[in-house]
C-alpha cells in the first residue's frame, strides 16, 4: 500500500476516540419505551458497539442522510452520488456495503427485502426524530431481518413528549441547498401524547444537475399509564431526484469533475453537440407503519409486541440512446430486424409491500437479563417496465406497439422468519457470561420476465434457506475497566439481483449459477479504561467467511455493485478509540481501525484483445491472498469539541486509505486514499422575546480544505490489452469547499 507506514503515523497523530458514544446506561428500573431497544442492542461492556444520542447527531445535521452523521463511528465510510449526501447515500462497514449491514428502527426491520439495502432519501431526515442510534461491528446480538454482515444499525425512536413544544428549522447552503422543518409535541390528557414533524429538502447538488426535491414525515403518538405503552408510528416521505449513479471517467474527473453523463443524448445543434433529458429521473415513495405495545407483567417480566407495514412504490425515467430493440421485445416473434435500434425513454416501476411483526419476551433481575423473542414478515414486490416513447418502431411488427408498452414484469415474494433466545448471566458483579441462539427461515421466491441482460429471459426460481445463529461471550466490568470477548455465526442469503443477474437456464432448462447463501464466524475480543478525564478501548476482530458475496467492482445500470461468491475470505483488524476532556470546555474524541482483509483465492474472466485490438481467448487468472475490493486498510477520525458559554466549536476530520475497486490488486484499479475536514460553528441565543424559548444559529463549513476527493467508484470496463490488464473507472466526485447555515427557532 503506497505511504501506508506514514499515513498511519499521521492518522494516529489525531486519533481519538469516542467511548462517550459507547456508554450506554442500565437502569434497574426499566423504562418501557426502552424495552424493545435492549433487546436488541449491546450493552456497555461491548467495546464493538457504539451509540449516538440525538442531541450528537444535530450538531452535525445540515439536511444529508444518516449515513453522514455517522461517519465519525470506527470502520465507517459514508459514499454519496451527488457529491453532497442529500441525493444518493450509502455507507459501509468494516468495508461490507449497505445491503449486508442490518438496519432497524425500534427493532422493525429496515432493509429492502431484496436489495437488502436501505434507500436513505426515501425517509429523509429520519435523524431528527431518532432518540438514539447504535452502531453494531460485527455480527452483534439477534436481531430481525436482514443478516448482520458487516454490521448493524439499530435506531431508536423519539420518546412520548412530556412537555409541550414546537420547532421551526430553516436552513440553506451551497448548491441550491435549502431545509424547512418543522416539528410539534404534546401530551394530552389520561396519558396520551402526540409529536410530529415534517421536513422539505431541496438541492441542485455539487454534481451537475443531481438535483434532489425530498419531502419527509414522522408522526408519533400513544398512551402510557406506567404499566402499558402503546406507540404509533408513521414515517416516511416522497423523493424526486436527478439520476447521478453514472459517475465519470479519468478524463472528465481531471478537467470537470462536476460533469454528469445521466440523460446525455447527441443533438448537433447543442453546445458541445449534446443534450441532456430533463427527467432523467428517480421517482419514489414510501410509507412505514408500526404499532408498538410494551407491557409490564410483573416487576421483572416484560412483553413487546409490534406490528409493522411498510408500502411503497415509484419509478425511474430513462432516455435510451440507439438501445437494441431485442431487450425490449422477442426478437423472433416481435421484431421484423433482430439487429433494430431506436432511442427510446422508459419508465422502470416498482410496487411493493410488507407486513410482519415482532415479538420478545423480556426478563430482567440482578444477575439475569434475558429475552425469548422473534419475528415474521411478507414481503410482495412488483417489478415492471413501460416505454413510453419510440423514435422509430418500423422495425416492429404492425399493431403491437403503443406508447406505454409494457416491456417486462416479474414478482419477488420474500417470507423472513426468525426466533432467538438470549441471555446475560451475572456470575459476580463484575463477570458475566452470555448466549444467543437464533433460528432464521427464509424463503424467496420470483417470478416473470427479466429485462437485466440483452434478451427477455422467463424467470421461475424458488429458494430456501435455514440458518442457525449462536453466539457466546463473556465480559468483565469493574469501576474503570471493561473487557469482552465473543464468538458468533452468521448466514445470509443472496440478494435479487444475485439472482437476475447471473441465474440462466440450460439447454435442459435447469438453472445454473446460483448464487450460494454466505457464512460468517466473527471473533472479537476488546478491553477499555476509563476515568474522570478520559477513556481508551481496544477491539480486536477476525471475521472469516466461506462462500462471501464479493463486489466485483463492476456495476449494473442502476447503480449496484455486481457481486460472486469467493470460497474462503477474511477480515481482521484493530479498532482504536481514546478520548479526553480537557476541562470544561474542550474534548477530543476519535478512533481507527487498521485491518486486513483478503480473498485466499479469486478467479478472473477479462476479455482479452492484442496490441491492434484484435479479440483473443478470454483471459482467466487466479489470485492469491488478494485485498477484498472497497475495503481500505486503513480509516481514522477525530473530533475536537469545544464549548464556551453558549457557543460550541467542532473541528471533525475522517481520513479514509486507498481502496482497491475490483479483487486484483492492481494500482490501476484503486481509489486514492482521502481526508476532509469540515468546520461548525453553533450558538444559543436564548429567549429573547416572549413566547421564544430559545434560538440556536448554526454555521457549517464543509471540507474546509477544499479537498478535490472521490469517496467512491466502480469498473466500468476490465480488459486485457497485450500484456497488461487495464481497468476503465467511473469515480463519483465530492463537493469541495461548501457552507450551511441555519436556526432553529423553538417555541
Amino acid at each position: 500500500m503506497r505511504n501506508i507506514h506514514l499515513k498511519a503515523i499521521v492518522c494516529m497523530l489525531v486519533l481519538g476516540g469516542n467511548l462517550a458514544y459507547a456508554q450506554d446506561t442500565t437502569n434497574s428500573q426499566v423504562d418501557l419505551q426502552e424495552i424493545v431497544v435492549k433487546s436488541t442492542r449491546l450493552g456497555v461492556q461491548n467495546n464493538s458497539a457504539t451509540t449516538i444520542k440525538q442531541k450528537d447527531l444535530s450538531k452535525l445535521n445540515t439536511g444529508t442522510h444518516l449515513p453522514l452523521l455517522l461517519s465519525s463511528t470506527p470502520g465507517l465510510v459514508a459514499t454519496t452520488e451527488d457529491g453532497l449526501g442529500i441525493g444518493g447515500t450509502s455507507f459501509r462497514l468494516r468495508g461490507s456495503d449497505a445491503s449486508r449491514i442490518n438496519i432497524t428502527m425500534n427493532g422493525v426491520p429496515m432493509n429492502d427485502p431484496e436489495s437488502q439495502g436501505v434507500f436513505w432519501y426515501n425517509i429523509t431526515d429520519l435523524a431528527s426524530s431518532v432518540r438514539s442510534v447504535q452502531v453494531q461491528r460485527g455480527v452483534g446480538t439477534s436481531t430481525n431481518g436482514a443478516a448482520s454482515f458487516g454490521g448493524s444499525v439499530n435506531m431508536q425512536s423519539d420518546l412520548l413528549p412530556d412537555t409541550t413544544f414546537a420547532t421551526l428549522l430553516l436552513g440553506a447552503g451551497s448548491y441550491g441547498t435549502l431545509r424547512e422543518s418543522f416539528a410539534f409535541g404534546t401530551p394530552l390528557k389520561n396519558g396520551f401524547a402526540l409529536e410530529g414533524r415534517f421536513t422539505k429538502t431541496d438541492s441542485k447538488g455539487y454534481v451537475d444537475r443531481a438535483s434532489s426535491d425530498l419531502m419527509s414525515y414522522n408522526i408519533n403518538g400513544g398512551y402510557s399509564n406506567g404499566k402499558t405503552l402503546v406507540k404509533l408510528l408513521a414515517f416516511g416521505g416522497s423523493e424526486k431526484t436527478y439520476m447521478a449513479w453514472d459517475g465519470i471517467d479519468a478524463e472528465k474527473l481531471r478537467t470537470y469533475r462536476q460533469y454528469n453523463p445521466a440523460g446525455a443524448y447527441t443533438n448537433p445543434a447543442a453546445p458541445f453537440g449534446e443534450s441532456y433529458y430533463n427527467n432523467q429521473t428517480d421517482n419514489y415513495q414510501q410509507h412505514n407503519f408500526q404499532v408498538l405495545l410494551n407491557q409490564t407483567l410483573n416487576p421483572h417480566l416484560f412483553l413487546n409486541v409490534t406490528l409493522h407495514g411498510t408500502r411503497g412504490k415509484g419509478y425511474y425515467e430513462q432516455y435510451k440512446e440507439n438501445a437494441k430493440l431485442k431487450k425490449y421485445f422477442d426478437a423472433t416473434t416481435q421484431l421484423t430486424d433482430k439487429s433494430a435500434r431506436s432511442n427510446l425513454i422508459r419508465q422502470k416501476w416498482l410496487d411493493n409491500e410488507l407486513a410482519g411483526g415482532i415479538v420478545a419476551l423480556n426478563y430482567y433481575n440482578n444477575r439475569v437479563q434475558a429475552t425469548l423473542g422473534g419475528g415474521l414478515q411478507y414481503f410482495r414486490n412488483h417489478h415492471y417496465g413501460n416505454l413510453l416513447w419510440l423514435s422509430d418502431a418500423s422495425k416492429i411488427v404492425a399493431g403491437l406497439y403503443k406508447d406505454g408498452y409494457e416491456y417486462y414484469r416479474n414478482t419477488g415474494r420474500k417470507t423472513d422468519g426468525n426466533i432467538y433466545a438470549k441471555s446475560n448471566y451475572k456470575l459476580s458483579n463484575t463477570l458475566s457470561v452470555f448466549g444467543d441462539l437464533q433460528y432464521r427461515k427464509v424463503r424467496y421466491m420470483l417470478e416473470g420476465s427479466n429485462d437485466d441482460d440483452d434478451y427477455l429471459r422467463n424467470l421461475r426460481l424458488r429458494d430456501d434457506f435455514d440458518f442457525f445463529n449462536p453466539k457466546v461471550g463473556v465480559a468483565y466490568k469493574d469501576k474503570s475497566f471493561a473487557f469482552n470477548a465473543s464468538m458468533a455465526v452468521a448466514n445470509r442469503e443472496p440478494t435479487r439481483k444475485n439472482y437476475t443477474e447471473g441465474v440462466y437456464r440450460d439447454a435442459n432448462g435447469e438453472l445454473q449459477n446460483m448464487p450460494k447463501a454466505e457464512q460468517l464466524l466473527d471473533y472479537e475480543v476488546g478491553g477499555s479504561y476509563a476515568n474522570h478525564f478520559m477513556a481508551a478501548g481496544i477491539n480486536f476482530y477476525y471475521m472469516a467467511y466461506k462462500d462471501q458475496l464479493i463486489a466485483t467492482g463492476e456495476i449494473s445500470e442502476t447503480g449496484s455493485l455486481l457481486t460472486a461468491n469467493v470460497p474462503n475470505s477474511y477480515r481482521a483488524g484493530i479498532e482504536l478509540m481514546l478520548s479526553a476532556q480537557l476541562g470544561n470546555w474542550l474534548k477530543w474524541e476519535g478512533n481507527a481501525t487498521l485491518s486486513s482483509n483478503k480473498i485466499k483465492e479469486f478467479v478472473a474472466h477479462t476479455e482479452a484483445y492484442d496490441a491492434a485490438w484484435n479479440d483473443l481467448p478470454e483471459d482467466v487468472h487466479t489470485y492469491k491472498n488478494v485485498t477484498i475490493a472497497y475495503s481500505p486498510s486503513l480509516i481514522a477520525s477525530s473530533l475536537l469539541t469545544l464549548h464556551f458559554n453558549r457557543c460550541d466549536i467542532l473541528f471533525q476530520t475522517q481520513y479514509v486509505g486507498e481502496q482497491y475497486i475490483d479483487n486484483t490488486e492492481r494500482d490501476n484499479a484503486s481509489l486514492p486514499d482521502y481526508s476532509v475536514s469540515n468546520l461548525v460553528f453553533k450558538y444559543n441565543m436564548g429567549s429573547i422575546m416572549k413566547g421564544i424559548k430559545d434560538i440556536g444559529l448554526s454555521l457549517h463549513f464543509n471540507n474546509i480544505f477544499n479537498r478535490e476527493y472521490c469517496n467512491n467508484a466502480y469498473a466500468y470496463w476490465t480488459y486485457k490489452l497485450g500484456d497488461e490488464i487495464l481497468t476503465d473507472m467511473r469515480y463519483f466526485p465530492q463537493a469541495t469547499f461548501n457552507v450551511y447555515a441555519g436556526i432553529e427557532i423553538r417555541f
